[in-house]
């Protein structure tokens, strides 16, 4: 390698204070994806009373709200950073008000009944997905700002991933242990709550600082993007049709999140019928987020020695493979789940870091082909993807839940479930994620930007 490659490649290091300052911020990722999707569909069926294809209905309602502001919060973001240089204003906002409406979230007591519940919670819900947009889309952005090199975006992503991993175990594990702590349910969904809604904004501030690092780095030449709200929208769709790197990424991200999230709204619901405990919960999160913690290093290594495209999919088919394997507690089930699930978990490490430390690849990619200044509308357009997938997991579980008979109850009242209802359960924790995984494959094939490509 000549010396002015080598001075190049140490020109793009980071330094382990923005590498620590930017993984913080999954404190706040991880604990907004992780405990909504594990208990919101749970506390209202099983706490306010309502009717599961409702309780589907709300947290798909706020889902899709979300895809519908992230592209004009990306576009938006660019501007921001083309007129002040820094993306940091939209994730302050964020941060700060996020734990209000978390909080709100969870403050809906059963006595207020199921229907004004419902739209209570809706509400709430909205103005808190609406919070962790205005952080969420800008920090998604911040990689390709940050570093133009392939093997340090693998690094600055895997460290992120791996306090994602922690904070999934600390929200999914600590936040169900946070509702127990209170001396009834109702006051434990409320100090659940205030404490994680706390604890994602505070991280979330944090990491707005990484912001800062990204605009001393970056070209301050970009021109202005375009203003008007529908062009914000068409700017998006030009990023999917000139793409086709980004196009084969984001449908593969969005199915694995689809599946991701149908086992994640699943998960409360096998601890509670197939398990026979609600605190089971807590050990299959340890079970998942243990090996996940633990394998995230390796991948890494793995892609620095294969390339991210291939480690992406021995990830995927190992996730693949532990799902399907779960099916098998339609007819047996025992503790023997948390043995397949802990090799999901060493999957679901890869399939977290490398398609997050890919996509700075596609944005770089892109620029070099038609300029830069759009990283924002790329991961506007990314985050409503995966956003879809959460949703529609969530949505995918209440339909099944609602197709079996499952039988809806309010805090305190004890119930029992079909058992068309636990097959379900079953079901939409293993073979539908599998599925889903299995066509993610065939979208990945056709990613074609190799590690040549991008440190050409």
């Amino acid at each position: 390698m000549s010396t002015e490659a080598r001075s190049e490649r140490a020109s793009d290091r980071l330094s382990a204070r923005a590498v620590a300052l930017y993984a913080v911020g999954s404190v706040g990722t991880g604990g907004y994806a992780t405990l909504p999707g594990l208990v919101l569909t749970y506390f209202l069926t099983d706490n306010l009373g309502v009717a599961a294809l409702a309780a589907g209905a709300i947290v798909t309602i706020a889902k899709v709200w979300d895809v519908v502001i992230d592209p004009v919060i990306g576009a938006a973001s660019d501007r921001q950073l083309a007129r002040t240089g820094s993306r940091r204003g939209f994730m302050i906002a964020g941060a700060v008000s996020l734990p209000v409406f978390f909080a709100l979230t969870f403050a809906v007591p059963p006595t207020w009944g199921p229907a004004a519940g419902a739209v209570s919670v809706l509400l709430a819900f909205l103005a808190t997905a609406t919070a962790f947009s205005l952080f969420q889309v800008p920090y998604v952005a911040l990689p390709a700002e940050l570093t133009a090199s392939y093997d340090e975006r693998t690094r600055l992503l895997g460290w992120r991933v791996v306090v994602l991993t922690a904070a999934i175990l600390l929200f999914g594990a600590g936040g169900p242990e946070l509702r127990r702590a209170g001396p009834d349910q109702v006051t434990g969904y409320l100090v659940m709550g205030i404490v994680a809604g706390l604890a994602i904004g505070i991280g979330m501030l944090i990491a707005s600082r990484t912001a800062s690092a990204a605009a001393r780095t970056r070209d301050q030449a970009h021109p202005l993007p375009p203003v008007g709200l529908r062009e914000q929208y068409a700017s998006g769709v030009r990023a999917l049709r000139r793409s086709q790197p980004f196009r084969s990424l984001l449908t593969t991200f969005l199915l694995q999140a689809l599946a991701t999230g149908t086992m994640l709204a699943g998960a409360q619901y096998v601890a509670t019928w197939v398990l026979r405990s609600e605190a089971a919960v807590t050990l299959l999160f340890l079970a998942l987020v243990g090996p996940a913690l633990l394998a995230t290093p390796a991948w890494t290594a793995v892609a620095r020695r294969i390339g991210k495209e291939r480690a992406f999919a021995n990830a995927s088919v190992l996730f693949l493979l532990a799902a399907a394997s779960i099916t098998v507690a339609v007819w047996w089930p025992g503790t023997w789940i948390y043995a397949s699930v802990a090799v999901a978990g060493i999957a679901y490490a890869g399939l977290q870091s490398l398609p997050m430390a890919m996509l700075p690849d596609v944005i770089s990619h892109d620029e070099r082909q038609h300029g830069g200044g759009q990283a924002g509308t790329f991961t506007g357009v990314w985050t409503a993807g995966e956003t879809i997938g959460f949703a529609l997991g969530a949505g995918i579980v209440s339909l099944t839940l609602a197709a079996t008979g499952y039988v809806s109850t309010v805090a305190g009242v004890a119930s029992a479930q079909p058992h068309a209802a636990i097959t379900g359960i079953v079901l939409s924790f293993s073979v539908l994620p599998a599925a889903l995984i299995l066509l993610s494959l065939v979208a990945l094939r056709r990613y074609r930007l190799r590690r040549a490509d991008i440190d050409a």
